[in-house]
């Protein structure tokens, strides 16, 4: 649990309870069994958003996320929206103030690649919950269930402008089971921090890590051996799409069938099949990705992103023709061979393809410096003869990680009606020197740099020196 030193939140505890109406059929056992079968989201988010009076930011550098930029711009964000953006907006009465003069607003940061919860910081192996390695396909697991909503992670991330993650299993397995996205704002269980209405994502991953973790137990000991896995388990997702389809037909003629059994794997699986489930895809290689767009047109599912993608700047065209993101690092190569051929310029090059380029994390520190991630990427291009605009480079932390989690309606820019998900920064954010000074999640400023005993701080660390880093 989370609490504030000198303003705690109250949260509600809200019991919703769900009635489900079945098909029509004359076995209510069956109808039973299609209601549940049915369910898109069976532990669906109790997330509550914090009431805050209007927040009016004035004279302030705005990044819009889209890769527009506005000097001495204002910014109205009311009832949890952005109400207003432009030279000059209304102040409703009671609204509070902040001069920006020398500060930047943008779109608060998304990271898409995450296991803060599942990996806790500090961690131990006790804890050590992101992978199911009991077999090469675990579609059935899903990260939410490991999550611990104590991790002292989320503190820091939020410190760092993060507002919104995806929390994956980890990459050992073929497909290592569901993803979970989530507000940043800390609460005592997972369900309270689930962004409403985001699609689940599944973990996939390729090459080195399921070789290396079953190539001495059965397989897959070869990358051809993960295909095969692969286009195996898709088969007998569409034999469990069949069954389901054939019963769901049956009952419409007005018979009686027996519903089929669920498959918790098969189930998400199929709902890949679907388009109700985003694929996330660790994967390194050129090849390899290509080898799996294949894959994905043989079995006609979408692979949303390529996670670390460190030679997609290879195959960025493609990228671009199949409408496949990347998820990448600024600069970190080199630790296992499918890493050796990253180079710096990888992000701004996927941009210039016209491609869907993201920075991602996938580290408890790295997340609290994203900001200073995407920075190193763009300098980098611009070295390169690149020409990006820092306006254009934020939709690497926002826009289109949002799109990449289907949550881009709600969030990822600074656009009339969208979540008030926005930081204000000290300086300019592609500056080593900026720092996020408040953090606003649905606008309410749930971080203010300058008032560090309302930060959030868990119950794992409280009563322990140095608790939420109020040296």
């Amino acid at each position: 649990m989370f609490n504030n030193k000198k303003h705690k939140l109250a949260f509600v505890a809200i019991v919703i309870s769900s009635a489900f109406i079945s098909a029509c059929s004359n076995n209510d056992e069956d109808a039973k069994a299609d209601a549940k079968h049915s369910l898109k989201d069976p532990f669906p988010s109790t997330y509550q958003a914090v009431e805050s009076p209007a927040i009016v930011i004035t004279n302030v550098t705005i990044l819009d996320g889209l890769g527009d930029k506005l000097e001495a711009g204002e910014i109205l964000l009311k009832d949890g929206k952005i109400a207003e953006i432009g030279k000059s907006v209304s102040s409703p009465r009671g609204a509070i103030e902040i001069d920006g003069s020398g500060k930047w607003v943008t779109p608060g940061i998304i990271d898409n690649h995450s296991h803060l919860g599942v990996y806790p910081s500090p961690g131990t192996r006790s804890h050590s919950d992101g992978n199911e390695m009991t077999g090469p396909v675990t579609a059935e697991v899903w990260a939410e269930h490991s999550i611990w909503p104590q991790d002292p992670g989320f503190q820091r991330a939020l410190a760092g402008g993060v507002t919104s993650l995806q929390i994956l299993p980890g990459s050992a397995n073929l497909f290592g089971g569901r993803s979970v996205t989530v507000k940043n704002l800390p609460n005592r269980t997972i369900q309270d921090m689930k962004f409403p209405e985001a699609p689940y994502g599944i973990k996939m991953a390729c090459g080195e890590n399921p070789k290396r973790v079953y190539g001495s137990k059965g397989g897959p000991m070869t990358r051809m051996a993960n295909v095969a896995g692969y286009r195996s388990a898709w088969i007998d997702a569409q034999a469990y799409q069949k069954k389901w389809a054939d019963y769901h037909a049956e009952v419409e003629a007005g018979g009686s069938p027996t519903a089929p059994k669920r498959d918790l794997n098969l189930e998400t699986l199929a709902g890949v099949l679907d388009g109700e489930i985003l694929v996330h895809m660790h994967c390194y290689r050129a090849d390899e990705m290509t080898v799996m767009m294949d894959v994905m047109k043989e079995f006609d599912y979408q692979i949303g992103t390529f996670h670390h993608a460190v030679e997609a700047y290879k195959i960025a065209d493609k990228l671009a023709e199949n409408n496949v993101c990347s998820a990448m690092w600024a600069d970190w190569w080199g630790f296992k061979m499918e890493a050796y051929d990253g180079i710096r310029e990888n992000v701004p090059m996927v941009h210039a393809a016209n491609a869907c380029a993201i920075v991602h994390s996938d580290s408890d520190l790295g997340i609290q410096r994203l900001n200073q991630e995407a920075a190193k990427a763009w300098a980098d291009g611009q070295r390169a003869g690149i020409d990006i605009s820092q306006a254009e480079a934020w939709q690497w932390l926002s826009a289109n990680p949002a799109k990449s989690l289907g949550i881009f309606e709600q969030t990822g820019s600074l656009e009339e009606g969208k979540n008030a998900d926005v930081v204000l920064w000290s300086t300019d954010p592609f500056s080593t020197y900026a720092q996020a000074e408040k953090v606003f999640i649905d606008g309410a400023m749930v971080y203010d740099r300058t008032a560090p005993e309302t930060w959030p701080v868990s119950d794992f660390e409280l009563g322990q020196v140095g608790e939420g880093d109020a040296k």
